[in-house]
């Protein structure tokens, strides 16, 4: 299992895409996780070379997430702007911000800046400036909440 911030790193990364998975595929939990352990975390595929992650961190972003999606999912609509729902959202947007979300709420060993910089840059690996910024300011909103 590796530690560190490039591990985690990459650990949120996967949790994003697990979480999408999740909600897309209906994938039951356990089976999400043990895909995710053996197919995906460090792994090799069509000539992408997943970075090893911490598995640990891994495993409670997204266990968290999904426990406790009905408090994420309240917390991040009280923080959208008016005319917006989390129905709204693009799903990996909405998978990032519930990453992030349960991460502040949760996470208190992880500092806030660090946490919401880290999923404004997961945010960049999908999206554009635009959508990074609109991570940056929700997470940045729902920290002022939770912290």
């Amino acid at each position: 299992m590796k530690t560190g911030p490039k591990a985690r790193a990459a650990a949120r990364l996967a949790a994003v895409q697990a979480l999408y998975q999740y909600e897309m595929e209906g994938t039951r939990l356990p089976q999400l996780l043990d895909e995710f352990h053996r197919h995906r975390l460090g792994a090799e595929i069509e000539d992408d070379l997943y970075a090893p992650a911490d598995v640990a961190f891994f495993d409670d972003v997204v266990r968290g997430a999904i426990a406790r999606l009905d408090e994420i999912d309240a917390r991040l609509g009280e923080k959208l702007a008016s005319g917006w729902t989390i129905e709204r959202l693009d799903r990996t947007l909405l998978q990032i911000l519930r990453a992030g979300t349960y991460e502040l709420m949760v996470r208190a060993d992880v500092p806030t800046r660090a946490a919401i910089s880290e999923y404004v840059d997961v945010a960049h690996a999908f999206f554009e400036d635009r959508e990074a910024k609109f991570v940056n300011g929700v997470l940045d909103a729902v920290a002022k909440a939770v912290r």
